[in-house]
């Protein structure tokens, strides 16, 4: 995955902050975004991430994820 590729949740992934049901539990599965960021460094040296993928929903939504979770539209 890069950034600017179109991906879909293929897992079930449970969010407490989603902005239109936040105080509840959310599943984003089969919700559709764009990759912003794949983490793999930060301030020049490689880090290992336990969520690397940076998700963007709509304009107020972001969520980190696995690659395992995602797919490739």
């Amino acid at each position: 995955m890069k950034v600017g590729d179109r991906v879909r949740v293929t897992s079930s992934v449970i969010v407490y902050h989603h902005p239109q049901h936040r105080p509840e539990a959310f599943d984003l599965k089969d919700l559709e975004g764009e990759v912003l960021a794949v983490l793999t460094e930060w301030q020049g040296r490689p880090i290992s991430a336990n969520l690397p993928v940076l998700v963007q929903f709509d304009k107020r939504f972001k969520a980190h994820f696995r690659e395992n979770e995602l797919t490739l539209i």
